[in-house]
């Protein structure tokens, strides 16, 4: 590292701390929903391959759930993996899907966070299915923020499966369609969310400089807080994320009103 990228790295942790220094911990997000998009890109920029790019992007995360715990945040939801990833070349996707199950068993395995799948589990592979479970057994009664991996996770697919367990419990308990369709509201469709008794969240962070949703959580989402990052999620800062905590602090959240 030369002269120069010394004093930039000095320089950016120094705005750093003062950006935490000015941060009200009143104002913290909750739950926070991050869109961890640019891995590819990134090991392109890096001359590195795919896989390494994936790798970076999974090592990114230990260190952005430590600055959320620094911070108060209660949840994070990590979307790792989405129903279209399902449509990339097999020698990107089995690669992928190993480094991700690598990921929940770290994450479990560090004693800090609860896990919780949220996701269309009987579309991952059984041995990634039951690294899930296990993890949120080994996970369940553990006092840290709150992990949400999203894996094999689409914003519609989740409506569509809380519909049809909605539809699959009134079944169960003889309910008429009548009578089910007179009770349903949007209380009711969100007991049955992959994120049911969590709360929404409240901001939104995309990686990238991608400025779109690509469907992730579609219903959670509805009064969500955005913000989109030009950085790749393996370079993703600490700065970075304090900007983002920063610049929705300041905004007023008016819920339609």
């Amino acid at each position: 590292m030369n002269l120069r990228d010394k004093l930039r790295g000095l320089l950016v942790r120094v705005y750093a701390r003062r950006v935490e220094g000015h941060l009200d911990h009143a104002q913290v997000p909750k739950h926070i929903g991050v869109i961890m998009d640019g891995n590819r890109r990134w090991a392109k920029a890096a001359g590195s391959t795919t896989a390494q790019g994936h790798q970076a992007g999974a090592d990114k995360i230990e260190e952005f759930l430590g600055w959320c715990a620094e911070t108060d945040v209660e949840v994070v939801t990590l979307w790792l993996f989405s129903t279209d990833n399902f449509g990339r070349p097999q020698e990107e996707l089995v690669p992928l899907l190993g480094i991700i199950e690598d990921t929940v068993r770290s994450l479990a395995a560090d004693g800090r966070w609860r896990v919780h799948h949220v996701g269309a589990l009987d579309l991952l592979p059984s041995g990634m299915q039951r690294t899930l479970k296990e993890a949120e057994e080994a996970t369940a009664n553990v006092d840290g923020i709150l992990v949400n991996v999203a894996i094999g996770y689409g914003g519609r697919q989740e409506i569509a499966d809380a519909v049809r367990s909605m539809l699959l419990n009134a079944a169960e308990q003889g309910t008429p369609m009548e009578e089910l369709a007179e009770a349903v509201d949007i209380d009711m469709i969100g007991r049955h969310l992959y994120t049911r008794a969590q709360p929404d969240p409240d901001l939104v962070i995309r990686t990238s400089g991608e400025q779109r949703l690509s469907g992730f959580m579609l219903w959670q989402t509805a009064h969500s807080e955005y913000y989109f990052c030009e950085v790749f999620w393996p370079a993703f800062r600490k700065v970075d994320f304090l900007r983002a905590l920063r610049d929705y602090a300041m905004r007023h959240r008016r819920y339609g009103g």
